[in-house]
């Protein structure tokens, strides 16, 4: 695997670091140039746009990083399977021309319309008229994810907020919960490699896996290749992210293959302003974590 595609300097790591957030490109709601200058405004020196299943939002980025005199990592957040349970992969430092994660966005393309279609008609047999409508005019153009269906709802007054439409509609298990057959842990590790990027598995504690559940994921996703672990992902208490490098020192035991230890990312998860929670530039690494960006240190 290449991972030398940008350097980070110590310049990059002189304020904070942000390797996690989203734009308009997929479904937060700054644009990407927005962001960046959001993220400048926290003290971001170090910033990855991670949208989900897209690099649409790159070029835009970019020009606004050098701008600010921000170092962005171009990144990508794939959407993957681990058995029956959808997991996010995300890729650092890819190379956004390349053959294999044009391949890898292709097929997600797809699978997101489909799943947009399904979420859409479950709604509608629900009585939410103009779902699909409303979510496609709130997407801009851009692939459809299920925040916009939420902000729909909440648009139209069918919930208070976001949170409500996820709780009550469009979470796990839940009326709006379309499944789709995405692409394997495997194979979305190997794209995001073909791209020169690392893979990091994204907010290993959102998936509600128990402890013996969550190291398996990391221990599975070690053995495909998989590169680090986000540490820490948005607000989260001292006890959990003591508990995430504990399992992920349990993966890093004796390996007859001699595959190097799991390293530690971060990033706030951010989405859109109104949650404090996961703040741009509000996250960072435990003490004698062997971060991530040390794979392009000069």
């Amino acid at each position: 695997m290449d991972t030398a595609r940008l350097l980070v300097t110590d310049n990059a790591l002189s304020g904070q670091v942000d390797l996690h957030c989203h734009s308009t490109a997929s479904d937060g709601i700054l644009s990407p140039a927005a962001l960046v200058s959001r993220a400048k405004s926290a003290g971001v020196t170090l910033l990855a746009l991670t949208d989900h299943d897209t690099v649409a939002g790159i070029d835009a980025a970019s020009a606004a990083a050098a701008e600010a005199g921000i170092t962005l990592l171009p990144g990508i957040e794939l959407t993957a399977r681990w058995g029956r349970r959808v997991v996010h992969i995300v890729g650092l430092n890819v190379d956004c021309a390349s053959d294999a994660l044009a391949t890898a966005i292709s097929a997600r393309a797809g699978l997101r319309r489909q799943r947009a279609r399904e979420i859409a008609q479950r709604l509608e047999k629900r009585g939410f008229r103009g779902a699909y409508e409303g979510a496609r005019a709130l997407a801009g153009g851009d692939e459809i994810g299920r925040p916009h269906f939420a902000r729909w709802m909440v648009a139209e007054g069918h919930v208070s907020d976001t949170a409500k439409a996820f709780k009550r509609y469009l979470g796990q298990g839940k009326i709006g919960d379309a499944s789709v057959p995405w692409p394997e842990l495997g194979a979305t590790v190997a794209a995001i490699h073909g791209a020169g990027g690392a893979a990091v598995l994204a907010h290993p504690l959102k998936y509600g896996l128990t402890r013996t559940r969550l190291l398996a994921l990391l221990k599975d996703f070690h053995g495909v290749g998989g590169d680090a672990a986000e540490v820490v992902c948005g607000q989260q208490n001292p006890v959990q992210t003591r508990e995430i490098q504990s399992l992920m020192a349990q993966v890093a035991a004796p390996d007859p293959a001699h595959k190097p230890r799991l390293l530690a990312s971060l990033g706030s998860d951010f989405h859109q302003p109104e949650q404090p929670w996961r703040a741009l530039g509000s996250v960072h690494l435990p003490a004698g974590a062997d971060p991530v960006w040390s794979l392009w240190q000069g």
